[in-house]
């Protein structure tokens, strides 16, 4: 944002809203010339006549002293939460921001009305209120009051929660939640472990098959990161085409209908409980995403594999698997497939392997997404 300056205002150069500007205010000082000429007296009375001394050299201008160096104290550090869809939009929830400086044993002070008024500062921060635009002026001073260069700094403050989203479930092949309702540049999060963790979702909708998530919870968050209440939304009808106990056989694999878009398959597995899933890309499209993005278990490592095949024939030959590794909590939100090349995951047939190799029974949801190459 920019701002004409008032007349008789500090001079300021604005710098990006998040970054702040810095004017620097010099003390000097000076000397004063001075000089003496001494008078020469002569001796009255003498029987001779002495020459008379010669008068000593005129007196040149003296120099003066070097002018005192200015105080520079130096300037405060600010810092924020910027809690907004980009690092430098300057749009924040959170009106707390942290003071620090260089040097210990400084003061600092801050201006909400561009330095009518400043506001003694203490301990490292001071929080901001009321929503809207912020310009907000902050310096440092030492013991003998000399003061540092002003920060400025600009943001806008957004702490309204945003209401909460449409959710619709429609029925078909499987079932999917569809998101509308959403403010300009909102995102929405969805919940499988009753809002202890929320997975940004992506597009408007969500495909859920399996047999282990009951309720799926969803919310928008605004662009300032403020969160909407969640909705509830029940999925527990062991009737619907999405609540199926995957096959345990390689060989005849569970198949899903095809789709397009992300993908939610949830489910439970233990040592003998593996999970074997058949999905197909159709033409055109491309396997673009596999992430584990729920895992709860005693146990904190599981095993996965994808075979590029309607069946699940590699048995433990890795090298005719696409993909194949140990998940857990460390996976968490990670992309599986991040090292295979994006050309080799086009359409046709794929079989997921989940496998508990311990005794422990393990609940897990991996978001499977299907799109434009």
């Amino acid at each position: 944002m920019r701002s004409r300056r008032p007349s008789g205002s500090p001079r300021l150069r604005t710098l990006p809203a998040w970054l702040g500007a810095v004017f620097v205010a010099a003390c000097g000082g000076s000397g004063e010339d001075g000089a003496g000429a001494p008078t020469a007296i002569g001796n009255a009375g003498a029987s001779a006549t002495a020459p008379a001394p010669a008068p000593p050299p005129a007196a040149g201008p003296m120099t003066p002293p070097a002018p005192s160096a200015p105080v520079v104290v130096p300037a405060p550090m600010l810092r924020f939460d910027d809690t907004g869809i980009s690092v430098t939009d300057g749009l924040t929830s959170n009106g707390r921001w942290t003071v620090g400086s260089p040097l210990d044993g400084l003061g600092w002070e801050y201006s909400l009305d561009l330095g009518r008024t400043w506001i003694r500062g203490e301990g490292d921060s001071f929080v901001v209120s009321g929503d809207g635009a912020k310009i907000i002026w902050v310096r440092t001073f030492d013991v003998l009051g000399n003061r540092s260069e002003i920060v400025m700094v600009s943001c806008t403050l957004d702490t309204m929660p945003p209401a909460p989203p449409s959710v619709g479930l429609v029925a078909g092949p499987l079932p999917t939640v569809r998101i509308t309702g959403l403010e300009p540049d909102a995102a929405w999060e969805y919940s499988v472990d009753a809002q202890r963790t929320w997975i940004r979702g992506s597009g408007s909708s969500l495909t859920l098959v399996g047999n282990q998530v009951r309720t799926l919870w969803t919310r928008q968050s605004d662009a300032a990161g403020n969160a909407s209440p969640a909705v509830a939304t029940a999925l527990d009808d062991p009737l619907s085409a999405g609540w199926i106990e995957p096959s345990g056989d390689p060989l005849a694999p569970t198949v899903l209908p095809s789709w397009e878009g992300t993908l939610l398959l949830h489910g439970v597995i233990s040592r003998p409980d593996m999970d074997f899933v058949r999905f197909d890309v159709p033409s055109g499209l491309r396997l673009r995403s596999l992430r584990l993005v729920h895992y709860e278990s005693v146990d904190p490592i599981a095993f996965y594999a994808v075979q590029q095949s309607p069946v699940f024939d590699a048995g433990t030959q890795v090298q005719r698997m696409l993909a194949w590794g140990h998940v857990g909590p460390p996976e968490l939100r990670q992309e599986l497939l991040a090292s295979i090349p994006a050309p080799t995951r086009g359409a046709g047939p794929y079989t997921l392997w989940m496998n508990q190799t311990g005794s422990d029974a393990t609940a897990y949801a991996i978001e499977i997404t299907i799109g434009p190459p």
